[in-house]
């Protein structure tokens, strides 16, 4: 039982040490932050940290396949799916769900661009949309239907960062985000039987 609690509380250790991190480094960048901010903040020591992680790097990617899990799972779901467009209009919807959830996360990609490019993070993250555009898009399309479909997956994305500028409920700016990207979808799928 003891083992179990002390199971228990590494893991709420951990999980702080993820939530603080990336609260440091949306507000002040990914470079700019030290681990031993990060420690302050928690008020432990810096050997506390390493107990857990071994550099922010290892922090940062572990916050990544954290948040970024609901993304792995969409893409695991449309990769056993058969290529219709329902299955497409299925996988935009479940993407779109994901980042709903990761909104923090995608923030922080998207003021920390530069950096990422460099660290393990930025290339899975791009791994990911490669493999996502591919799945939305038909084999052997044109390059304007290829593009189309990337275009629904950063109209997505877009929304993360401006729906909060638009007026409306969460949940009207969230349909009429899926409702865009799914269009742009349907044209480069084609015209239906």
């Amino acid at each position: 039982m003891a083992e179990n609690g002390a199971r228990k509380s590494r893991g709420e250790t951990r999980r702080r040490i993820q939530e603080v991190a990336l609260d440091l480094f949306a507000e002040q960048g990914y470079e700019k932050t030290s681990l031993r901010e990060i420690a302050e903040v928690l008020q432990v020591t810096k050997p506390a940290i390493y107990y857990h992680f071994q550099s922010k790097e290892e922090i940062l990617l572990s916050i990544f396949q954290n948040l970024g899990r609901p993304v792995a799972d969409a893409i695991a779901w449309g990769e056993v799916q058969p290529r219709t467009l329902e299955t497409k209009r299925e996988l935009l919807r479940r993407y779109g769900a994901a980042l709903d959830a990761t909104v923090p996360l995608f923030r922080f990609m998207q003021e920390n661009e530069a950096t990422l490019r460099g660290l393990e993070v930025g290339r899975e993250f791009k791994d990911q949309m490669t493999v996502i555009g591919g799945l939305l898009s038909d084999p052997g399309s044109s390059l304007a239907a290829q593009l189309q479909c990337m275009g629904a997956l950063l109209t997505l994305h877009f929304g993360t960062f401006a729906l909060p500028h638009f007026e409306g409920s969460d949940e009207e700016k969230r349909e009429a985000l899926l409702s865009i990207a799914t269009e742009m979808v349907e044209r480069a799928h084609g015209p239906q039987d």
